[in-house]
């Protein structure tokens, strides 16, 4: 889109505005939860000070992202599922920093219940912003998120708890988050 037509467009330039820095951090997310989860998958055999740090990362960088989210959705979006997400990371993190000290057990239980709550939030953010289009991914990601929180907590008391498969939980949720920005990108380039 021309600046041009973003100073003269009023409304149409904000919603454009805002679905370009979702696009943006919807390509931040992938990116980071590609690194993130190549990083856990070389050192998810045990518990340790850098699967502990990585542990605790993840919710706080969804912290950030809902942050940024909150403050590039205009006037036009409900933010009360991007408060709800943001204390949910929150508590997660501290969650997690404290399950770490019990083992892999307590870790996927802890990120299980968080998958479930935090999918139920995207479920809700992604239906209440569906009209701008590239949703579908997000919808899914969601409730994909809840049946995997699910299956967290219950390998957490089985005998083949591990970590890898929270890494390969993000890698789908970075996936997720891929097609939702090059389905903005689309919409985008459909609007200019």
């Amino acid at each position: 889109m021309s600046s041009s037509y973003a100073a003269t467009a009023g409304p149409m330039a904000g919603a454009a505005d805002s679905t370009k820095a979702l696009r943006t951090l919807y390509f931040v997310r992938f990116s980071f939860a590609i690194v993130w989860a190549v990083l856990m998958m070389a050192i998810a055999k045990k518990i340790n000070p850098g699967a502990t740090a990585l542990l605790v990362i993840y919710p706080l960088f969804d912290v950030a992202a809902a942050v940024i989210d909150f403050r590039s959705s205009g006037t036009t979006r409900p933010k009360a599922p991007l408060y709800v997400n943001m204390a949910l990371s929150l508590l997660t993190a501290i969650g997690l920093a404290v399950a770490a000290g019990s083992g892999i057990p307590s870790v996927l239980r802890v990120w299980g219940a968080w998958a479930i709550t935090a999918g139920i939030v995207q479920l809700v953010v992604a239906i209440l912003r569906y009209r701008l289009g590239g949703q579908w991914a997000m919808i899914l990601s969601g409730g994909i998120s809840v049946l995997a929180g699910g299956s967290f907590i219950v390998m957490a008391g089985g005998a083949k708890a591990s970590l890898t498969s929270i890494a390969g939980y993000a890698i789908l949720g970075g996936i997720f988050f891929l097609i939702s920005a090059v389905r903005l990108h689309r919409l985008a380039a459909k609007v200019s």
